[in-house]
């Protein structure tokens, strides 16, 4: 029987850093990310690809307001939802063409992500999305179009929006369905599309549900056996800014969550993605693994048989 591994990918690893965010940009990008999902899936796991898209809809917000004169700028629930067909079709298509012919089929599937209206989210901005501003380009949004900003890094200001706890997949059946038919799903794209519970059914909220948490959610609902956490770096890292820094090779679950109690690993960097590994192996699941794409199978496959340079961090149940 296959096992089933979510992997979670930021949408900076679509658009990445000093690239324009061209279609064939993206492209490249995106093919690869397929070769990495497709080395998965030659190993024999199961692959759910959440993907995020922070770059992809403040750049599409933009768009949106730029252009409010001539049609009506749609509300960002709706963007997001956007940046899920696009993606999902960019990514489909890199996998249909690295697979070559392997793959049982490749699904994209539209995800609603229920959220609670009264998260504190709401009243407290915290996603960047979009490119990077000046400071005065970014006083200027503010007074403009009323955007929150703020500095994000060296690199300049960036707009925030509400990033709120997922508390449901939608879509959960649906996925769970195609797995068992050992189809690679591309779900929960962006973190999903917000909604609540209206007078009428489910209704969008404007927010960016931070893709690792909804990765988390839906590895749960499906019951996986890994989550995997793509970022740029090949391990976590304790002590990073001191002379001290060590790489992780593997941590228990107790040892993760004390880390994260201490402030080794700030919400802006690695914090929500050993969060979502605590919250994943605290709900039943067996092993997270936070590393680039590339180490993703050694690191899920291979214990001690790769070496420590060839694999990323694994965070494991408390039991050795």
């Amino acid at each position: 029987m296959p096992r089933t591994a979510v992997v979670a990918l930021g949408g900076n690893a679509i658009t990445r850093g000093g690239q324009a965010g061209t279609y064939a940009e993206q492209s490249e990008n995106a093919h690869a990310m397929a070769r990495a999902v497709c080395a998965l899936r030659d190993a024999g796991w199961n692959v759910v690809l959440v993907h995020g898209n922070g770059p992809q809809v403040g750049n599409l917000a933009i768009q949106q307001d730029e252009a409010a004169s001539i049609v009506p700028a749609l509300p960002l629930f709706c963007v997001n939802s956007m940046t899920q067909g696009q993606l999902g079709s960019l990514l489909g298509l890199a996998l249909l063409a690295e697979g070559r012919g392997r793959l049982p089929g490749v699904v994209s599937v539209v995800t609603h992500v229920m959220v609670d209206p009264a998260d504190p989210a709401f009243q407290r901005p915290t996603k960047p999305v979009g490119p990077y501003f000046t400071r005065d380009q970014a006083a200027d949004l503010v007074r403009e179009r009323g955007w929150d900003m703020v500095r994000d890094g060296d690199r300049g200001h960036r707009r925030v929006v509400p990033s709120p706890k997922p508390v449901g997949i939608v879509e959960v059946d649906a996925v769970r369905a195609l797995i068992e038919q050992h189809m690679i799903v591309v779900a929960g794209g962006g973190g999903g599309i917000p909604v609540i519970a209206g007078d009428h059914g489910l209704e969008g909220i404007d927010a960016v549900i931070d893709k690792d948490f909804t990765a988390q959610r839906l590895a749960a609902s499906v019951n996986a056996d890994a989550l995997v956490l793509v970022t740029d770096t090949p391990k976590v890292y304790v002590d990073f800014d001191t002379p001290d820094r060590r790489a992780i090779d593997e941590m228990s679950v107790d040892e993760a969550a004390k880390h994260l109690e201490d402030g080794q690993f700030p919400d802006g960097s690695m914090g929500p993605k050993v969060r979502a590994a605590v919250r994943f192996l605290r709900e039943g699941g067996r092993t997270a693994v936070i590393t680039t794409a590339d180490r993703a199978g050694p690191s899920l496959d291979a214990g001690d048989a790769y070496g420590a340079e060839l694999t990323g961090t694994r965070i494991i149940g408390n039991a050795r």
